[in-house]
C-alpha cells in the first residue's frame, strides 16, 4: 500500500481502518444551524460513526458560522461538508444519489428513531437551535421522526440529538456487519486514499 513517506506505518493504518469503515450509506443535514459549536459537534459525530458527507441548507439570511479549529477537533479534515442554499436543491441532490430523508419534528405522524430501519440510504435532518426544522423540510420529507424523551422537557439541543440518532444507526449498522466490509470500491478506495493520506 503506498503512502507519502511523511506518514507513519501507525498512522496509515490507522486511517485506512477509518476509510474502510466509512459509511456513505448515511448522511446528516442539519438546516440553518448558526453556532459554530453545534456544527462543530455535528461534524466530529458524523466522522466518529463514519459518515463521510454532510449537508447543510442555509437560507433567507442564514449562513454557516465560521468554524475554529479547536472547537471542530480537526474533524472537519474528515468529513466534507456540502452546503445548499434551498431545502430543495439539498433534498433533490440527495435523491439523486437514493437516499430516503427522514426529519426530526414532534408531530402526530413521527415514528420513533428506534423504529426506524438506520441500515439503508438515509439521510437524517436537524433543524436550528430555536425553530427547529423548517415546515418545508418536513412537507418534502420521506417522514418524520422522534427521539423518544422521558423528562418534562421534550426537545434535546441539536448537537445531541443528531449525536443519539447517528449512535442509533451504528448501534444497527454493527449489528449488520456493515462496518465489516468497504462500501467503497477498490478504485473508490485508492482515490480516497492519496487524499486523506496527503492531509
Amino acid at each position: 500500500m503506498p503512502h507519502p513517506s511523511s506518514i507513519t506505518p501507525e498512522r496509515a493504518a490507522r486511517l485506512e481502518a477509518a476509510l474502510r469503515r466509512r459509511q456513505p450509506s448515511l448522511t446528516v443535514v442539519f438546516e440553518n444551524v448558526h453556532d459554530p459549536h453545534n456544527v462543530s459537534a455535528v461534524i466530529r459525530t458524523c466522522d466518529a460513526v463514519g459518515i463521510p458527507v454532510a449537508h447543510g441548507i442555509y437560507h433567507g439570511r442564514q449562513v454557516f458560522p465560521t468554524l475554529g479549529e479547536k472547537s471542530s477537533a480537526s474533524a472537519k479534515k474528515w468529513v466534507d461538508v456540502v452546503l445548499h442554499d434551498s431545502v430543495e436543491s439539498c433534498y433533490a441532490s440527495l435523491r439523486e444519489q437514493g437516499y430516503s430523508i427522514y426529519t426530526t419534528h414532534m408531530a402526530s405522524d413521527a415514528v420513533s428513531l428506534y423504529d426506524l430501519d438506520l441500515t439503508g440510504r438515509i439521510a437524517l435532518v436537524f433543524g436550528n437551535e430555536h425553530d427547529g426544522v423548517s415546515e418545508q423540510a418536513r412537507d418534502l420529507a420521506d417522514g418524520n421522526f422522534i427521539i423518544p424523551m422521558m423528562g418534562v422537557v421534550q426537545s434535546l439541543n441539536i448537537s445531541v440529538a443528531c449525536a443519539v440518532s447517528l449512535f442509533e444507526a451504528l448501534r444497527q449498522r454493527v449489528a449488520v456487519g456493515m462496518y465489516d466490509r468497504s462500501s467503497y470500491s477498490p478504485s473508490e478506495m485508492e482515490i480516497l486514499r492519496n487524499s486523506w493520506f496527503s492531509k
